[in-house]
Formats: structure tokens, C-alpha cells, sequence
């Protein structure tokens, strides 16, 4: 079996008093997307800083290990597979896209011949090259948080750490990132992706786990988190009144609306739980005029973990809490 592309062990992380990260562990295995959820200065980005080397972890912290290498002992590996993007551009708005992918080539050294070479496919792959000669100030929010993954991937990563890369994108855009970030697994790519938009760890991540107060609240895949959260029911509406009150009579535990003509049924959801309910009706001789099944979404399971009641699509400042005293500034963006 290969090792995981991440593997955190007791993660640990304070400032003076202050404890952002309390003891997580965190296993990420290759070629998947891991989405870290959490409400703004949960302690997402600090996480980032640390596994991408930009923060040092408190000496109390367990076995932290970054595409195999040992953060604290070889850095410098970690630094040569790793990629990051961080919530705020890294992009040079002075030059011209493809001057800001030159530069990146040659701040990886790469031969000037391969690093034009790099640079054109990347910028083709992106759906930058009409763009390429203008300066990247003339560039619209998607077209710049493409051209900041384009740059990360100059170096070829194996692991690729996106700290909130969809903030401030119009829907359209974002589900264009969406697309990219599935296009970059298929390729054998980790991705490390944190987030406060629910619908995008949903669509997105293999899996998902909820940070809360510097701690793992929960972990699993998108279906294993929402049946943690009660609340699920099938619900079964009739046109006929008849049709109605029989069914209500065949089904247990159900809760009427005599005035919509519909049921209302705890249930998982399951294909198991369904056919149940089916084979009571049949047996009933009654057939609903329409079946609905609710779930539990992101949302629900979000505030039951963290008991936050913002608005869990809210992201202007990211974890600005993370530090105290931190301003509102762009934080650096390591390659």
C-alpha cells in the first residue's frame, strides 16, 4: 500500500493563549479531494500554513507527514511536491498572464525552453491563450484564480493545497473551478481543498472533514456526514381524500396534513426504507399521486456540528480569525 499524500497526526497549533488547532488528525490518500469545512477562524488556513510549510506546527504536535517526507525534518521535499493557492491572488497584475507564467517557470529553475513549453500548454489548458498578452489587471476573477492554479501547476506538483479558491466568483466562474479542480484529480493530483461554501464540498470532495473550534468535529464522505443529522422523511401527497386517509392508516409514525392530502414519514432514505413503505401502500391498495424523499443536507449537518447560525456562503475575509491580532491582508502565496 503507498502512503497517504497527507498524514497529520495530533495536529497542533497556538498562539500565546490562544489555541487555533487542538490535536487533529488528518489522513489523505492520493489522488482524492479533501475538503476541511469550517466557519470563518475555525483554523482552515492555519492547517494549510503549517502541512505547506509556512508555519511551524507546536512542538507538542504528533507524526506530520507531506507526500511522504517528514514536514519538520525535510521541509524542503515537501516543498518540491507540493502546490499552493491561496485565497488571495498571487497573480502580478503589472504583467501579462503569460509573463506571470515565465516568472514562475523560472523561480523553478526550469530551462527557459521547457519553461515556454510549460507555460503554453498550461495557458492552452486554461483556456487562457487569447489573454496570454494582456496584462493580468485587465483579467476578470475567474480568469485570474485560473491563471493562479495554471502558475501552481508549473512545477508539477503531486499535492495541491487550494485555500478557498472559489471566494468572490460569480456562479458561472465557480462552477468553471469546479471542473478544473475535478480535471486535476484525474491526472493523479491531491487536493487539499479548504472551503465555506457547503455545496462545494458536496460536489467536490471524496472527503470532508468539519473543523470547529481547532478541532475535527466530524469526518466522512458527503452521505456519511448528512446521516449524522436527524430530520430525514419521505413525504406522500394524494389527490384523493380516500387514498389518503388509508394510507395514514396503513403507515406507522406518520404525521398528517389533512389539508395538503400528504404524509409525512421518518425515513434514511434508503432504497430499503422506500420499499418498505411502498409494500405497505400496495398491500393497502393505495398509490401515492407523488413521493418525495428529503435528506439531510451540508447545511444541516454544518450548524448541528458547529452550532454556527451565519450564513454558511458568507466568505469575504477567510480565516482572518486564525491569528489574533492578524489584519485583513493578503497572506503570501508559496509555490
Amino acid at each position: 500500500m503507498t502512503d497517504p499524500a497527507i498524514a497529520a497526526n495530533g495536529l497542533r497549533k497556538s498562539y500565546g493563549d490562544k489555541v487555533v488547532l487542538d490535536g487533529i488528525d488528518l489522513v489523505v490518500p492520493e489522488g482524492t479531494i479533501f475538503s476541511l469545512l469550517g466557519p470563518n477562524g475555525a483554523g482552515k488556513t492555519t492547517v494549510v500554513n503549517i502541512l505547506s510549510t509556512l508555519v511551524s506546527p507546536d512542538p507538542a504536535s504528533g507524526a506530520l507527514r507531506v507526500g511522504g517526507h517528514d514536514l519538520g525534518a525535510e521541509p524542503q521535499a515537501v516543498r518540491a511536491v507540493i502546490g499552493v493557492t491561496g485565497q488571495f491572488s498571487a497573480v502580478d497584475g503589472l504583467i501579462t498572464g503569460e509573463e506571470n507564467m515565465l516568472l514562475m517557470a523560472d523561480l523553478h529553475h526550469l530551462p527557459k525552453k521547457e519553461g515556454r513549453r510549460i507555460a503554453a500548454e498550461l495557458l492552452e489548458r486554461f483556456d487562457l491563450v487569447e489573454a496570454a498578452k494582456k496584462p493580468a489587471s485587465a483579467y476578470s476573477g475567474g480568469m485570474k484564480r485560473r491563471l493562479d492554479i495554471a502558475m501552481t501547476l508549473v512545477g508539477s506538483p503531486r499535492i495541491i493545497f487550494l485555500d478557498e479558491p472559489t471566494t468572490g466568483l460569480d456562479p458561472r466562474s465557480r462552477h468553471t473551478m469546479w471542473q478544473i479542480i475535478r480535471e486535476l484529480v484525474t491526472t493523479g493530483v491531491t487536493v487539499f481543498l479548504t472551503t465555506q461554501y457547503l455545496e462545494e464540498a458536496d460536489q467536490l470532495a471524496d472527503r470532508i472533514a468539519v473543523l470547529d473550534n481547532g478541532r475535527i468535529a466530524a469526518e466522512g464522505s458527503a452521505e456519511e456526514l448528512k446521516r449524522l443529522v436527524p430530520g430525514g422523511h419521505v413525504r406522500l401527497r394524494f389527490a384523493d381524500p380516500d387514498s389518503y386517509r388509508s394510507a395514514a392508516s396503513a403507515l406507522a409514525g406518520v404525521t398528517r396534513d389533512d389539508e395538503a392530502l400528504a404524509l409525512q414519514i421518518p425515513s434514511g432514505g434508503s432504497q430499503r426504507e422506500l420499499r418498505a413503505i411502498l409494500d405497505r401502500l400496495d398491500t393497502a391498495g393505495v398509490e401515492a399521486d407523488e413521493l418525495t424523499v428529503h435528506t439531510p443536507d451540508l447545511d444541516d449537518v454544518f450548524f448541528a456540528l458547529t452550532g454556527n447560525t451565519s450564513t454558511s456562503t458568507s466568505s469575504s475575509t477567510g480565516d482572518t480569525a486564525d491569528v489574533p491580532g492578524q489584519s485583513n491582508q493578503p497572506k503570501e502565496n508559496v509555490r
